[in-house]
């Protein structure tokens, strides 16, 4: 503290606006939200604020040591094996829609850094501010480190919103991955790379990698892949440095099918089951039989009138 007091106001701000702007390369964008149990933008940016506004940011301390602050880089740039386990999209419980005490704040924090460190991220968690925001990017679409890629493994039914996760890292290259609809309403996946060091190779396929590998670039453009969901589930995407790796990994996962996403999803929600049309055809049935009682009564029945009237 007592080393700032003495900077001008104007470079306190500049300071102040650069530690945010660092962990800020990374973040999660809403674009559509078609359920009530999506975070919206606003609420992820808040969650995301005030989480990083409670960690120590060890990466911006200029006492750190070198050793300390490349451990950190290391963890931060390949989060081996984070994020585990499912997508915390649809946890509101971890992106509460609003915050009214300092007590839930940290409440929220807390629960946060155990969440990572549980789904093994304790590395991010130990990197603090600049951890805890990749973490909880990956965490937020269910992405995850692996010892020879990084996989995104969200679930295929909630694939209706469309949203962007920027700036994840790998190795020193940040990766941005965004689910999006087409016009009819089909998720595709749009995949870009910022390159920050000298250029490296890196390969993606779509679920079971039954195509070729294709190289991500870091032209504008980016590259687009069909959601395909196999049987059983297994990851949508696999990005890595290794070719050969993900060429193998197609004959490793053992899947009895590869479908597209709309035809997976019509598996899943066939329509009206058929006890229900049954019933309604049964309703239909019983209608047209009581109609038919109600004329042969009127007709042919005890007292009934005759068809044709006697001119005599």
């Amino acid at each position: 503290m007592l080393e700032v007091l003495p900077l001008p106001a104007e470079q306190l701000l500049q300071e102040h606006r650069r530690a945010w702007a660092e962990p800020f390369i990374s973040g999660v964008e809403m674009r559509k939200i078609t359920d009530a149990h999506t975070p919206s933008s606003d609420t992820v940016n808040m969650t995301l604020y005030y989480v990083l506004s409670t960690t120590p940011a060890p990466l911006l301390d200029p006492h750190i040591s070198p050793e300390e602050k490349e451990k950190m880089e290391a963890a931060l740039n390949y989060a081996d094996h984070c994020f585990s386990g499912y997508a915390t999209m649809h946890a509101e419980n971890l992106w509460p829609g609003q915050l009214s005490t300092v007590l839930q704040v940290l409440q929220l924090a807390n629960l946060w850094k155990l969440t990572l460190q549980k789904r093994g991220c304790k590395g991010l968690v130990a990197a603090g501010a600049h951890g805890l925001m990749q973490g909880m990017v990956l965490s937020f679409g269910g992405l995850q480190f692996t010892e020879n890629h990084l996989q995104f493994q969200s679930d295929p039914e909630v694939l209706q919103n469309s949203y962007s996760l920027r700036g994840i890292h790998y190795n020193k290259d940040l990766i941005n991955l965004a689910v999006l609809l087409d016009a009819e309403g089909k998720p595709f996946l749009h995949v870009s790379v910022k390159f920050q060091d000298k250029p490296v190779k890196l390969y993606a396929c779509e679920g079971g990698c039954s195509n070729d590998p294709v190289e991500l670039t870091s032209e504008l453009h980016g590259h687009t892949f069909p959601v395909m969901v196999t049987q059983p589930i297994t990851p949508l995407l696999y990005i890595s440095t290794d070719l050969v790796h993900l060429q193998d990994l197609r004959h490793t996962l053992h899947l009895k099918a590869i479908l597209a996403h709309e035809e997976h999803m019509a598996k899943q929600y066939p329509g009206l089951p058929f006890l229900f049309w049954f019933s309604v055809a049964s309703l239909i049935t019983l209608f047209h039989l009581f109609l038919f009682k109600l004329i042969y009564n009127e007709y042919c029945g005890p007292g009934a009138k005759p068809l044709f009237r006697s001119k005599v």
